[in-house]
This record gives C-alpha cells, structure tokens and sequence, in this order.
C-alpha cells in the first residue's frame, strides 16, 4: 500500500515481558496536546493480563497549534464539520502508513492489532479502521467521537469490534458522543458496546481500565 503522507510515526513502546517476538499488537492514540507518553503508561498495568503483546504508543503527526507543547492528529482549532473531516482523514494516512510498517515489521496479521484511543485518539482510530482494507482485531475507544458518520456506511471496508467508554460528567467531549457514535456505527454494521463511567470527567478510570483489558484480551485472542 502507498501513503502519501511524509510524516513517519513513531513513539514509546512496552515489549512483551517474556522477550519473544509479540503475538499480537496494541497501538496506544493519544488526545490532543499529549503525547505518546501519556498513554504508554497504561501497558505495564494491561500486560500481566495481555501475554505476548507488545504495544506501542506514537506522538500524534503534528505538533499541536493549541499548545506550546504535545501534539495532535488534527487541529481543532475549526471545528466545523468538513474541517474535522479534513483533518481526520489527514491523520488517518499517516496512521494507516504506521499500522502498516508496524504490521510488516512484527510478521503479524490485521487480526492480531487492536487500537485504543483517547479523545482525538479515538475519533482517528473509529474514522481509521473501518476503511481500512481488512478488519483489526477490535478498537478501544476512550472518551472520543465519531467522525464522518455520514459516508461510514458507504467508505465501511471493515467491521472491526468496537468498544466505547465515556464518563457521564466529561466536560471536553460531551458524554452525548457515545450514544451518538454507537448510532453511527451500529448503522454501519460494525459490532459496538458502550460502557458509561458514573460521575467520571475527561479521563480514564479503574474501571475502564479493567472493560478495556477484558476487551483486548478477547478480541486478541490471548
């Protein structure tokens, strides 16, 4: 596959804690103005429970124009419809290129990745996989939304699981985001689940740390 795109992804990465080569892949995308640190700190915390999976966590494609720090998949700073999509379709090359190398470079197939996502983490992953030429194992949502639902059912190549976890009292991406995004892919044939975190704000909890591990571990197959 070709990708136009320049920009060449990469971040901090957690190696299976046995030394093999991995079984399977987790890649980690981060919320605008972060990095691939930020979530990276999850994988010790999943691998007990995840043998064999390696996971890597990339600095988003550009550096974020909100901020003097991080970086980001797309600007928000339009958030007009067609400037979101846009920019997410941007992001979706450059990760498309990513999950490819990342794919070649291990020797495994689509059905041994899984996304997570948080925030525009999650909105580049649920625009991203199902247009991808064959299904991921599943993708993890975090406290996201879903873009370019419009033209899902027409541009959906694939129908990865899905699974989505939002707090009701978030205030950055309205909890409303998740029923809406498990509409738009729900009428686009891809098996959603959705999970509200009571009283949690912009973040990821304990327990949505623990629906995340049994969703991977499911879905990876491990």
């Amino acid at each position: 596959m070709t990708h136009p795109t320049t920009v060449e992804l990469d971040g901090p990465r957690l190696a299976p804690q046995d030394g093999a080569p991995p079984k399977a892949l987790v890649v980690m995308l981060h919320g605008v103005g972060a990095d691939g640190n930020d979530l990276i700190g999850i994988a010790p915390m999943w691998a007990p429970m995840l043998p064999g999976v390696a996971f890597v966590s990339p600095n988003a494609p550009e550096p974020c124009d909100m901020a003097p720090y991080g970086y980001q998949w797309f600007s928000l700073q339009d958030r007009r419809p067609a400037a979101m999509l846009a920019g997410v379709e941007s992001a979706a090359q450059a990760l498309d290129a990513f999950l490819d190398r990342e794919l070649e470079r291990h020797g495994l197939g689509p059905d041994k990745l899984a996304l997570v996502g948080f925030s525009q983490g999650t909105m580049t992953a649920l625009y991203t996989a199902p247009r991808r030429p064959a299904a991921v194992a599943g993708v993890l949502g975090f406290s996201g939304a879903l873009i370019g639902s419009e033209t899902l059912s027409s541009e959906t190549t694939a129908k990865p699981p899905v699974m989505l976890v939002h707090g009701t009292a978030d205030p950055v991406v309205p909890f409303q985001a998740m029923a809406t995004a498990e509409q738009g892919l729900s009428a686009a044939g891809i098996p959603v689940e959705s999970h509200a975190r009571p009283g949690l704000a912009h973040g990821i909890d304990d327990g949505g740390l623990r629906l995340g591990a049994a969703f991977l571990k499911r879905v990876l197959g491990v």
